[in-house]
């Protein structure tokens, strides 16, 4: 039997959008009418094609059946324990406490640096603090747990004083469980729930919110080579399998978040695909993160122009992101990311 998939597309923002869902011609995306389409593609693994919504019940039985199903995930308000997605898109600043990440390695792992960056990233806009102590850039080796919990540790209890909001970036287990403790509000492990066996078993006995995070092998291996028969479908069935095992043991609330992994174990052809066709995973009904902050395509499509923040290159993603109602961005320039989007939310939503 053939296998089909759904993506919103076509979409309309502010008072537009809310005009039109009012006629009945277009539909809100995760029950937000700032933001709504009026097509849907149809895709498989060989062919595709866009259709109008009051097409939907022209098609095949199934095709009906499948877009119908998934406009209830796509359309449905995406709740979350302690995050508001209406005001999309919620960011996420960085906090690297290593010594070698690939953007700003050493910067924030010394003395009161790290806590006074989050104390920066909160001042300009961030919802979300993302800590983390090993570096997962390409060609990065394992650390072990005993150095990765003393490089966060301190930061992260002087953090929990600041009221806000914690994402902890771990493969661990055994850090997971620590950083529980110490009032960590979600777990983003950029495995995908794979590297560490008893991640799972952490997950469901603290009940916490998670990140399930596409990466193709590891941060070691992952650029070598990588290779998909259709990036964007492969991703998606990751998700969906990773989901259905997350049921079986027994984890059963939605506060899941999907990180397709931009640059971990992709190349330039795989990343901007899933960039420009990212509205598929809304099909999923859980909220979508991306994090595109300083990535290595921004360079490739730059060539001279690159720069070491990329900051243009970041800010141009992170819109057209948005424009997809991605509900978190991922992102270092915490301040200069939430000043284009104000701007371009005043220009585009009215």
């Amino acid at each position: 039997m053939i296998k089909y998939y759904t993506r919103a597309c076509n979409f309309y923002y502010g008072t537009v959008s809310i005009e039109k869902i009012k006629k009945k011609l277009s539909l809100p995306l995760n029950g937000n009418n700032l933001i709504s389409f009026d097509n849907i593609e149809i895709i498989s693994r060989k062919n595709k094609k866009k259709i109008h919504i009051r097409e939907i019940n022209k098609q095949s039985i199934n095709i009906k059946k499948k877009i119908k199903k998934d406009i209830k995930l796509i359309t449905q308000k995406k709740k979350f324990k302690n995050l508001n997605f209406l005001n999309f898109p919620i960011l996420m600043g960085v906090i690297n406490l290593t010594p070698d990440s690939f953007s700003d390695g050493g910067k924030y792992n010394k003395k009161n640096s790290g806590f006074n960056r989050a104390k920066y990233l909160i001042q300009k806009g961030s919802e979300i603090l993302d800590i983390g102590g090993e570096s997962t850039r390409p060609g990065a080796k394992d650390i072990n747990k005993i150095v990765e919990w003393k490089r966060i540790n301190k930061t992260l209890k002087k953090i929990q004083k600041l009221n806000t909001f914690i994402s902890l970036d771990t493969r661990k287990s055994q850090i997971m469980e620590k950083g529980i403790k110490n009032k960590v509000n979600l777990i983003n492990d950029v495995s995908g729930l794979e590297y560490d066996l008893n991640t799972l078993n952490i997950l469901k006995k603290y009940n916490v919110p998670f990140v399930i995070h596409h990466m193709q092998r590891t941060p070691k291996n992952m650029q070598k080579k990588p290779r998909y028969k259709n990036v964007i479908l492969d991703i998606y069935d990751f998700f969906e399998n990773k989901i259905k095992k997350i049921r079986s043991i027994g984890i059963k609330h939605n506060n899941i978040i999907l990180d397709p992994g931009i640059g971990f174990g992709k190349n330039l052809k795989h990343n901007i695909t899933l960039i420009n066709n990212i509205s598929i995973f809304h099909s999923l009904g859980f909220p979508v993160m991306l994090g595109v902050s300083r990535k290595r395509f921004i360079k490739e499509l730059s060539g001279n122009n690159d720069s070491i923040e990329r900051l243009g290159g970041t800010i141009s993603s992170c819109l057209y992101l948005m424009t997809q109602g991605i509900q978190i961005l991922r992102v270092h320039d915490v301040n200069e990311v939430n000043q284009s989007i104000k701007v371009f939310k005043s220009l585009n939503f009215k």
